[in-house]
């Protein structure tokens, strides 16, 4: 946010700048990933009732829903 916030235009970004933004976010994406995995790992295991809300609260399933049946 901090890089994007001290550009004048982010419409307008170079090629060269793109690629390496693009890449910084993949690799941010991917620890946020595993952050999580490894944090339903540890609400299955400790407090199911939060892991079956966050199944069905699920960030990565656009067709999540709250509702349980």
């Amino acid at each position: 946010m901090e890089e994007l916030a001290c550009r004048d235009d982010v419409k307008n970004i170079p090629q060269l700048d793109r690629n390496y933004l693009a890449n910084n976010f993949k690799r941010a994406y991917q620890l946020l990933i595993n952050e999580w995995l490894d944090y339903m790992r540890y609400l299955k295991e400790s407090c199911p009732f939060l892991f079956h809300l966050a199944m069905r609260t699920n960030l990565f399933d656009c067709s999540a829903s709250i509702t349980v049946g």
